[in-house]
């Protein structure tokens, strides 16, 4: 074949799959979706597992939780539970067994629109953001200044945007807010203005929850339809590691689990700190913990949806300082959802809350490996995953976009190689080598399987050093600057229309200028 023809069969080929690539695909062909099924990585063998699980037994029954309020004294020991003169609440071996047989091990988490519906059977695994951050990030010049409702919104309205990003979960703190109803309650109404995902969000009194409860079946159509398909769930940590209850969160978890709204059960000890330094007992005390908010749950309501929120972090043993970018972060996590596994709960681990302070070389490698790591992990949901900087500290809007890119390859890796007849090429194997050009560019195979096989990060630049100088030397950074911008310029979900806002409006204080959600 001569050389022009070859350059024009190139340049046909290149043309065939750029147009192929703008074609779009159904969701059930990409090469990555919400729901793959995880846990190729495996941290613990089965005997390590049992160890662990004894152990957790152990505490459970010996040790307990202290500071139970009354209520949850009273469905517990009314359950099988032992109050021990010392004033801690026993979890005996039966209790727990029995607890574990009655759970609700297909619970489902709404987005307001169903197509984002998330449904947590199994191991099918689901990355989302979430958090309390102070602090909002500038990319460009790292400057770290106080979060804001309006940022709260905003963050939901480039999540609604992010194909990677799964739920979103609250990941800032509205500091323009003081009063604590005010923040819990427009916190919600931010979260769900922004986004029709599943949204995740924290209520500090229980009737700051019961208000936003009213406000949810407005939103739904009635309590009945709210509770057919409940679009938001509470975080709630329950216990104050080491082994004990938190007063006030409990009430909250009451409020929430009666209302009918999913439940985090959450445990947040921090090895070498509120738990265990070794990394096996730090397992053990978060599986303990959440074991015990799992029982508390289902003594109320046999059944009530929970997320198995063992989330451990790890402390730098020559400060003290948090480091959520480690790898002994990333080995924590995956044997708590390993653990999750064993027991076959709906389960969430965080992953992401990288140290560095801005989008640099150290965060992408420490979101890189948690990420990595934690989505083979066999868990379900994966909180914190996007936009976190200084161990939660920061919020990033550019980071959100360049995570979401991670993700994506991340997913892929959970997704692995499929092995058919087809997979196995021998046919155009056959035809390149005998009857073709003697490589694979366009040839009916590639381009079939271009956008089914493979990930295309939106951020990251794969052209030659000359093609990069001619486009001006774009970086990640500034790509995904472009795309924060034009996002926030554009990007103003409507799925709460004017008339409900403004009922909305009518019977609470909303704190968000219903201005600053419309374009200008």
């Amino acid at each position: 074949m001569s050389e022009v023809a070859v350059s024009s069969r190139r340049r046909g080929g290149r043309q065939a799959r750029q147009a192929l690539r703008a074609a779009p695909l159904a969701e059930d062909k990409r090469a990555i979706q919400p729901g793959l099924e995880s846990g190729n990585y495996k941290v613990l063998n089965d005997l390590q597992i049992k160890r662990i699980h004894t152990a957790v037994l152990d505490v459970l029954e010996n040790i307990g939780l202290a500071d139970a309020i009354p209520s949850c004294i009273d469905v517990v020991t009314a359950a099988g539970g032992v109050l021990k003169d010392n004033g801690r609440l026993t979890f005996p071996r039966a209790l727990v067994e029995d607890m574990l047989v009655k759970v609700n091990r297909n619970v489902v988490l709404h987005g307001q629109d169903p197509k984002h519906d998330m449904d947590l059977s199994g191991s099918k695994i689901y990355f989302g953001t979430a958090g309390a951050a102070v602090h909002m990030v500038d990319a460009q010049t790292g400057d770290y200044r106080e979060s804001t409702t309006q940022d709260l919104y905003d963050i939901g309205r480039m999540v609604d945007k992010l194909d990677n990003i799964h739920f979103f979960q609250r990941s800032v703190v509205c500091r323009d807010l003081a009063d604590p109803f005010d923040m819990d309650f427009n916190t919600c109404y931010a979260a769900i203005s922004g986004t029709t995902k599943h949204v995740g969000s924290s209520w500090v009194e229980p009737s700051h929850i019961e208000k936003s409860l009213e406000m949810l079946h407005m939103i739904a159509g009635g309590e009945d339809k709210w509770r057919e398909r409940p679009f938001v769930s509470m975080s709630n940590c329950f216990v104050v590691p080491p082994l004990k209850f938190a007063e006030d969160a409990c009430k909250c978890l009451e409020v929430a689990v009666r209302g009918g709204m999913p439940v985090l059960l959450l445990s947040a000890g921090q090895a070498g700190a509120t738990s265990p330094a070794s990394l096996a007992g730090s397992v053990v005390q978060e599986v303990a913990e959440v074991l015990a908010g799992l029982v508390y749950v289902n003594a109320i309501q046999p059944g009530a949806p929970a997320v198995f929120g063992t989330w451990p972090f790890v402390s730098d043993l020559r400060t003290g300082a948090m480091s959520g970018g480690s790898g002994e972060q990333a080995l924590l996590v995956a044997a708590c959802a390993q653990m999750g596994r064993f027991y076959d709960l709906p389960t969430g681990v965080p992953s992401g809350m990288c140290d560095s302070k801005i989008p640099d070389y150290q965060a992408g490698a420490e979101k890189g490996y948690n990420h990595a790591v934690t989505g083979n992990s066999g868990t379900n949901l994966v909180y914190e995953s996007a936009g976190m900087h200084a161990s939660l500290l920061g919020m990033c809007m550019e980071s959100l976009v360049l995570d979401n890119d991670t993700i994506g390859s991340v997913l892929r890796t959970v997704r692995g190689i499929d092995v058919n007849e087809d997979t196995l090429s021998i046919e155009a194997i056959r035809q390149v080598c005998e009857e073709g050009p003697g490589h694979y560019l366009g040839s009916d195979q590639t381009l079939s399987v271009m956008e089914t096989e493979y990930f295309y990060p939106e951020t990251s630049d794969r052209s030659s050093p000359n093609e990069w100088e001619e486009k001006e030397r774009p970086t990640s950074l500034s790509k995904a600057t472009s795309i924060v911008r034009e996002t926030m310029n554009n990007h103003f979900p409507r799925h709460i229309s004017d008339e409900m806002d403004q009922q909305i409006r009518a019977k609470y204080d909303i704190k968000l200028p219903r201005d600053l959600m419309t374009a200008k």
